[in-house]
């Protein structure tokens, strides 16, 4: 059953806890003229995300649908969205326009934006940042909400447990214990390091960031910019090279 909780204004958090895999799984609704969904869930998920949104508004008037990049709990359930919502357009970087998301995800041809272009939703400008390889993947990309200063930063600060929804202390530590445990199994290596990660990060810290809203885990509220800097150390110390 999936659980939503404000952690913004206009901002709800919807989340669904797998015990299987000990994590959590969270989509992030803008409430606003142009309702933006951001990261759809995998498909088993997808009727109790559909009826979380239904406590909020008409499924049916989402108009964008926006993830990082292509993976099943990004945006495995857009064809299913599309159909329920006759105006929804997907939103993701143009890389990932061209090289997969038209081809074999959308029903419509999706948005595809460019490092710094703006998506307006009515009261709320997100601009969108293309990430290569942070969290992971090509086409990553993320989207900054400028007025209440929220980063939508998809899988960074990921953490495992049914945690709180969100929390203004430090989740570096919860984020650290992941990527040790995931470099000892099949996950390893699910977060790259390479020569774009610590600029890239460093550039979002630039952002100042209130609310960072993060697919898995507890949303942080407060010094932004400090935790993705402490981040960026930690991600060299933990997957750089040795």
């Amino acid at each position: 059953m999936a659980t939503v909780s404000e952690i913004a204004p206009d901002l709800f958090r919807i989340s669904t806890f797998v015990p299987d895999f000990n994590l959590q799984f969270n989509q992030f609704l803008v409430r606003d003229d142009e309702p933006l969904l951001f990261h759809t869930g995998p498909r088993a998920m997808f009727a109790a995300v559909r009826d979380a949104v239904a406590t909020l508004l008409d499924p049916n008037v989402v108009k964008w649908i926006g993830f990082s990049h292509l993976e099943a709990d990004e945006c495995g359930t857009l064809p299913e969205w599309q159909q329920l919502a006759p105006e929804s357009m997907a939103v993701c970087s143009l890389v990932g326009k061209l090289v997969s998301i038209d081809d074999c995800m959308a029903v419509r041809p999706a948005l595809g934006m460019k490092d710094g272009d703006v998506l307006n939703t009515g009261k709320y400008r997100f601009q969108f940042l293309h990430t290569p390889h942070v969290p992971h993947c090509w086409e990553a990309g993320l989207l900054f909400e400028e007025t209440q200063r929220t980063l939508l930063c998809s899988d960074l600060f990921h953490q495992s447990g049914d945690v709180e929804p969100a929390t203004h202390s430090d989740v570096l530590g919860r984020c650290r214990q992941v990527l040790v445990e995931y470099q000892q199994g099949p996950l390893a290596n699910y977060m790259p390091y390479s020569t774009l990660t610590e600029p890239t990060l460093h550039r979002l810290a630039g952002l100042q960031p209130k609310t960072l809203a993060t697919m898995h885990g507890s949303a942080f509220v407060g010094d932004g910019a400090r935790a993705l800097r402490d981040l960026a150390t930690m991600f060299k110390d933990v997957l750089g090279p040795k």
